[in-house]
């Protein structure tokens, strides 16, 4: 089931991107964050546009999908452009 995300998903979402953009700097603490949201709001997984991500190829998928397992966070990646997509665990 997908909801429309909260603003404080969105924001999380966003500070993923430019860690990823800056070199994966803080990314761990934009991980916990998006943790933090998704556990308040019982999200299950996340979904990242592939065209923002910094290295959109199947191993730099790949390799992100494994990170954030790691951590705790289930990742997806949309087909469209513009959508984030949150999946709860309701329903």
């Amino acid at each position: 089931m997908s909801d429309q995300p909260s603003t404080s998903l969105q924001n999380a979402i966003e500070g993923v991107y430019t860690c990823l953009h800056n070199n994966n700097i803080d990314l761990d603490q934009a991980i916990a964050a998006l943790k933090r949201v998704m556990t308040e709001g019982q999200i299950k997984e996340v979904s990242f546009e592939p065209k923002r991500l910094a290295q959109n190829n199947r191993s730099g998928r790949k390799l992100m999908q494994a990170y954030f397992r790691k951590r705790g966070v289930t990742v997806c990646f949309s087909e469209s452009e513009n959508t984030i997509e949150a999946k709860t665990s309701q329903g």
